[in-house]
């Protein structure tokens, strides 16, 4: 059996459909092309993920606390497989590496050719992978680190991996990789393209791919939204069209992120945001200051509230001072 014209070794001859694509990654970051060859003997985990995924965020510093505490026996694989086109550009992608302080390897699917051998479906996803290459357990979403790290440590045993060590590793996560407070949260991600948005509160709805200038009803009910000026909907972003331009969302939740970036790469998108009509101060997020000043040089995740309590329902308002802005996804924790 070959793999992209290498032979592979007895070891990895067993190896499933799911792991041998990993040699079907387009490019890889933080490490040469790996294959099964090179994997043989090894455990794995592959950890399927896209950069602006709030969900991946908060269970990067487990995966991150995996890598170095079984890095002599377990190669973790970051399968980077992009949810928005803009995370299709491998550089922004290098950029949330460096950013997020990422030193295992990486491996872009920009084809989804090994998500769909992994018939995955899910953002994050990791897979633990023996050291014939079989896939032996699988964990998607947040939470349940405890029983993925004695899967990983099961493995390694059963590899014959010296100094596997017991109990659970003990992370210090803050900011956008902070666990949500889950009793608190009654607000989920919602869209902001035609395609997949839901409870749009402005009059008269939204229309595809046409300039109109909308505007925010007197109320709006909890985890409804709306666009003030003159926007854009597409299918997966509404852009800005006019000079400035607002969007206001009810929510339930401590903490309140924005996936969004400048229309043109290189430009710089001021904008400020509000809590009932009024400055966040002590609720503000780490992309925003306590006047809710804050600018958009890139297009990523933005943390723009995060409040000490008490968590009640309130309404956000994020108003951008210049044009060219593409607003993706709100997520909340």
């Amino acid at each position: 059996m070959t793999i992209a014209g290498l032979a592979v070794p007895a070891a990895a001859k067993g190896a499933s459909r799911e792991f041998t694509a990993l040699s079907r990654a387009s490019d890889w970051i933080n490490s040469p092309r790996l294959t099964p060859e090179r994997l043989a003997g090894k455990v794995v985990v592959v950890d399927f993920w896209t950069y602006t995924c709030i969900n991946w965020l908060r269970t990067l510093p487990y995966v991150r606390a995996w890598a170095q505490k079984y890095r002599q026996g377990l190669v973790v694989i970051g399968v980077h497989t992009p949810e928005f086109a803009f995370e299709h550009d491998a550089d922004h992608v290098r950029r949330a590496v460096r950013q997020h302080r990422i030193d295992y390897p990486i491996a872009i699917d920009n084809d989804y050719a090994i998500w769909r051998a992994f018939d995955n479906h899910y953002w994050p996803a990791l897979y633990f992978v023996d050291a014939r290459g079989r896939v032996r357990q699988h964990q998607f979403g947040e939470g349940a680190y405890d029983r993925s790290e004695v899967a990983i440590q099961r493995l390694l045993v059963e590899a014959g991996a010296a100094g596997t060590g017991t109990g659970s590793v003990s992370v210090e996560a803050s900011g956008v990789e902070a666990a949500a407070d889950w009793l608190s949260l009654k607000s989920g991600e919602n869209y902001l393209g035609y395609e997949r948005t839901q409870s749009f509160g402005s009059p008269g709805g939204a229309e595809l791919n046409r300039r109109r200038v909308y505007g925010v009803p007197q109320r709006l009910r909890l985890n409804e939204w709306a666009l003030q000026g003159e926007w854009t909907v597409g299918n997966q972003a509404t852009v800005l069209s006019g000079s400035t331009g607002r969007i206001a969302y009810r929510f339930h939740a401590r903490d309140l992120h924005l996936v969004m970036g400048p229309s043109r790469r290189g430009d710089a998108v001021r904008f400020r945001v509000s809590i009932d009509g009024r400055p966040p101060g002590p609720a503000h997020g780490i992309d925003a200051d306590e006047n809710g000043n804050g600018t958009v040089a890139e297009p990523r995740l933005y943390q723009l509230i995060r409040q000490p309590g008490p968590i009640v329902d309130r309404q956000f308002e994020i108003e951008f001072l210049d044009p060219g802005i593409a607003t993706f996804a709100f997520t909340f924790g």
